[in-house]
């Protein structure tokens, strides 16, 4: 019988095997601290090392710098399966996505001296684009780095960074010439080892994603070597972030499908067992019609998503095909989610029962990477309306 979490057509023994092996890893490595880690609001870096030992950090890195050269569709795995035990609280997305910053964009030597310690663990991404008062419009952004010599001096503050306690390489996102709009925009990779001006603020408290460390980062005449400016040219971070924007997009949508996969496996099971007036939740009509069209937009969603991952791989994924997947991948998350936890009654709203979970850590999804109107908005923007 196959299995439903990882029902896709570019699944071949070789994702199998590799997903078995991510699955063992988070039954056995992170599922008895995850207890701990929600209390604590952060993933310990002795797990980051842990999924770097095993190869998940790297698996869609290059050979060359100590990765395993696979395809991306590796990594959909990886989050396929943290979708299974319904946690985000481990931010291997994040990182992932700055690691495709590196690996995509970044000069030799950039490679060279990061890549190694992301693919080990040894060193957390982040990217510090948010601001205090701007979210999606990252041409209004504040934050600015003045060239000195060999340096540029870093000023302003970022807020909402998933991984902001433990990330120790950080794409910062800087205005480097107050006078070219979005061409004066540059990406600056931080190390944040002995870096003078650099503070991290509080770690957020936050209506879900319980164990992951999202932070204000603070920046004060913080001095960063000219040679980490990202690809080793300044004034080209916007289009930078519009180039990989698409593989975050699309990794959301996956998470999405994931998350909503796991809340329908678990209601169906709990509609079996539960009574209401002597009869199981499953047999009356409602519930039945319910599930019936939650298990169709899975089939749908997934169908769409599929042939999306197909196009990164070629090269040929656009920035509205991606904004598509996440404005309906999320917006069908929150909606399914919220109609299972109706399924589970009063349980549904205690703590104890993972559909709460599901359901508090569901609602970000339609706000972070994007929110599903700058989708609405990318999306009409390709529509030829003469």
């Amino acid at each position: 019988m196959s299995d439903p979490h990882l029902d896709h057509d570019w699944m071949t023994e070789d994702h199998h095997a590799y997903a078995n092996s991510v699955r063992r890893f988070f039954e056995e490595e992170y599922q008895p601290q995850r207890a701990k880690y929600e209390e604590a609001g952060v993933v310990d870096l002795g797990f980051w090392r842990k999924a770097g030992e095993m190869g998940i950090l790297g698996a869609s890195a290059p050979e060359e710098y100590g990765g395993q050269g696979l395809s991306r569709t590796f990594d959909l795995v990886t989050m396929l399966e943290q979708a299974r035990i319904h946690d985000m609280g481990f931010g291997f997305s994040v990182h992932n996505i700055v690691m495709h910053y590196v690996v995509e964009l970044a000069t030799d030597d950039q490679k060279a001296r990061w890549l190694p310690r992301m693919i080990s663990g040894d060193l957390v991404g982040a990217i510090a684009m948010t601001e205090p008062g701007t979210g999606s419009d990252l041409q209004s952004i504040r934050t600015t780095a003045k060239r000195d010599d060999d340096h540029f001096v870093l000023n302003g503050s970022k807020t909402f960074i998933t991984n902001g306690q433990n990330a120790d390489l950080i794409v910062v996102v800087a205005r480097t010439d107050p006078e070219a709009g979005s061409k004066g925009i540059s990406l600056l990779v931080l190390e944040t080892e002995g870096a003078e001006g650099f503070r991290r603020g509080r770690n957020l408290k936050k209506l879900g994603l319980k164990a992951q460390d999202t932070s204000e980062l603070f920046f004060g005449d913080v001095r960063v070597p000219v040679a980490n400016v990202l690809g080793g040219h300044e004034g080209r971070g916007f289009v930078q972030l519009m180039v990989q924007l698409p593989w975050e997009r699309l990794m959301l949508g996956y998470i999405a499908l994931g998350m909503v996969r796991t809340a329908f496996a678990m209601t169906v099971e709990h509609v079996r067992e539960r009574k209401v007036f002597g009869n199981r939740v499953m047999d009356f009509q409602n519930t039945r019609f319910k599930l019936a069209e939650i298990k169709t937009e899975i089939e749908m969603l997934g169908a769409f998503l599929d042939r999306l991952s197909r196009e990164l791989e070629k090269g040929a994924l656009t920035a509205e095909r991606a904004a598509m997947a996440k404005m309906w991948a999320t917006e069908f998350q929150c909606r399914a989610i919220d109609t299972c936890l109706q399924m589970f009654g009063g349980y549904g709203y205690m703590e104890e029962y993972p559909i709460s979970q599901l359901y508090a850590d569901a609602r970000v999804q339609r706000i972070y990477g994007g929110t599903s109107e700058i989708m609405r908005e990318i999306v009409a923007r390709s529509i030829d309306i003469d």
